[in-house]
């Protein structure tokens, strides 16, 4: 069955050229959309959580008596949000990356650095989405009723109780639309990681069509196809669960 696929594409590409799907009968190149996909796949779900934990303790942090505390994730937010995401990363890796510390390679003579550049892209992308989430959390939290949240201190809950065990999941069911929205378009900017060469599959499909012209078309839709299906794994996955945690007249 396997060489009836595979020797199907061969004939494919050549009686079609322009439709050379290689990366179906030649396993060097599967290897590397294999290699792309997961290496997407890990940088998404990095930069989902800790643009997620960002979002969830600068909401917090915003509510701060402190007007210091305050100030600065409102400058965070404001640097982050409006500059582009793709000059970000190349700030973070050509930039800040100068100051990385070293250590030795396995050969014992080259220095490897502590952070390298699929690091590089979590930390730059989960900061740039983490922005936007703080104040889609904080969104959320502002709709939380204010009687609430006195309740909650007249019966002797600390701040930090208060927002972990009342306000934060009340606002989480109001901030899911909207996060739903903002993870998707993360996940599609990892495609930008490609500029400091981490080998995701944008990476992998323009090293394959860049070493065979003749498999650009193919290469193009599975890439396609690729992102479809990771971003309608997401918003299933998140439309479910904001489904599951709506409570009847609250929130919408």
């Amino acid at each position: 069955m396997l060489e009836a696929f595979t020797e199907f594409f061969r004939t494919l590409a050549e009686d079609h050229p322009r439709w050379n799907f290689i990366f179906f009968y030649e396993p060097r190149q599967w290897a590397r959309i294999v290699k792309g996909f997961q290496h997407t796949i890990v940088l998404s779900i990095a930069c989902v959580f800790f643009s997620v934990v960002i979002g969830v303790v600068g909401a917090w942090m915003q509510s701060s008596p402190s007007k210091w505390v305050r100030r600065i994730v409102q400058g965070y937010i404001q640097f982050f949000r409006n500059t582009p995401p793709f000059v970000q990363l190349l700030f973070f890796y050509f930039a800040l990356g100068q100051f990385t510390p070293t250590v030795t390679g396995p050969d014992g003579w080259t220095e490897v650095p502590l952070v390298s550049n699929i690091g590089w892209a979590i930390i730059s992308l989960s900061f740039f989405a983490g922005a936007f989430n703080v104040e889609i959390f904080r969104s959320g939290i502002e709709a939380v009723p204010e009687s609430t949240q006195e309740a909650a201190s007249a019966l002797g809950f600390s701040r930090l109780q208060t927002y972990m065990d009342v306000v934060l999941p009340l606002a989480f069911r109001v901030s899911l639309p909207a996060l739903n929205n903002n993870l998707v378009n993360l996940v599609k900017t990892t495609t930008q990681a490609i500029a400091i060469a981490v080998p995701e599959l944008l990476y992998q499909s323009v090293s394959i069509w860049s070493d065979y012209p003749s498999a650009q078309y193919p290469t193009m839709i599975l890439l396609f196809l690729s992102f479809i299906f990771l971003v309608g794994i997401l918003v299933l996955g998140m439309s479910r669960w904001e489904r599951a945690m709506r409570i009847p007249g609250y929130g919408g």
